[in-house]
């Protein structure tokens, strides 16, 4: 099943979208710091199995758009841009997936247009309810060291070191945060940046893994080397702000039908409290079907375990995703 590539025009920006199949909407949403070349293999699944299959490369990645303002990069502007692909491409609804930050974007999907997304399927990050204070307020920080997104914050930090050398950037992230990692890494175990060290784990592998092909970065690195860093890291500045934005939704449920797959290798599956907050998602998810715990996978679950993925989201998708009557 052949993958095509196109731009639209969706939500007043440029998404280039990478596509196959015909049927239903599947809308597939990458993270930090990836593109929609990372779904490459749910893509051919999905088009196979029926389904229009269609992976954005996110604002400010890729060949979408990137907006230069911090400020336009909230989840009500990333929401906007999924319900503007929806509807630039002809239909009335879609089930919704996504991965890292693009589950975050996913499980807000659901939340504030059930009547758009269908159904959503979140890999790695779970649904975290609106907290009782400013995101960046409550995380931690010691003389050493801080939590990452606060190492994010300030423009142009995280932005040097990680152009300083963008390869081996990809490289040591993507190998660092996979199952095939070690712990041992204050951000691999706790999300926590040394205020002396480097950003990412080093790489532990001569070669690379057989999920990470050199094809994924050669793209990663054109791309984040024409274009930067700061439209992806930008999204990480906006929590505080998507905090106040979202506080008409504080306390509401997520009322279609879900889904929840995780590595358990993951560092967000490791982090702490997260073990609380996966037992207690179905609270705030009433319509959760289930959670799928992959053993050996770190945090690149659609390529680290591809086919187990695939048939997850498949037996998910065939029980629990209906299309509305006026879908194209």
């Amino acid at each position: 099943m052949d993958i095509s590539t196109r731009t639209i025009v969706a939500n007043g920006i440029s998404q280039q979208i990478a596509e196959a199949g015909t049927g239903p909407l599947v809308l597939l949403c990458h993270g930090f710091p990836e593109s929609w070349y990372s779904w490459r293999h749910q893509i051919r699944a999905l088009a196979e199995a029926g389904y229009h299959a269609v992976a954005p490369d996110m604002r400010g990645y890729g060949g979408t758009g990137k907006p230069h303002d911090i400020e336009q990069y909230t989840l009500l502007h990333l929401v906007g841009d999924m319900v503007g692909v929806v509807n630039a491409l002809g239909y009335d609804d879609a089930a919704i997936v996504g991965h890292d930050w693009g589950a975050t974007v996913a499980w807000h999907a659901a939340l504030l247009r059930p009547d758009v997304f269908r159904a959503i399927a979140a890999l790695s990050v779970p649904f975290r309810p609106r907290s009782a204070a400013p995101p960046t307020s409550v995380m931690p920080r010691t003389e050493a060291a801080m939590f990452y997104q606060l190492y994010f914050q300030e423009p142009g930090v995280a932005e040097r070191e990680y152009e300083r050398d963008v390869r081996t950037a990809i490289v040591n992230t993507m190998i660092g945060f996979s199952g095939d990692g070690e712990p041992g890494n204050p951000l691999y175990d706790a999300g926590m940046v040394p205020k002396i060290g480097r950003l990412f784990p080093a790489a532990t592998l001569s070669i690379l893994p057989t999920w990470l092909t050199q094809q994924y970065v050669d793209l990663a690195v054109s791309e984040f080397t024409r274009d930067g860093f700061r439209g992806a890291l930008n999204w990480y500045r906006n929590v505080d702000r998507n905090w106040s934005l979202l506080s008409p939704w504080a306390s509401a449920k997520i009322i279609v039908p879900a889904t929840y797959i995780v590595g358990d290798r993951d560092l967000l599956y490791r982090f702490p409290g997260m073990s609380q907050l996966i037992s207690n998602l179905k609270q705030h998810v009433p319509e959760l079907r289930g959670t799928v715990i992959l053993k050996g996978c770190g945090h690149w679950t659609q390529q680290e375990k591809s086919e187990e993925v695939n048939s997850a989201l498949l037996l998910f998708l065939k029980k629990d995703y209906r299309a509305g009557e006026h879908s194209k």
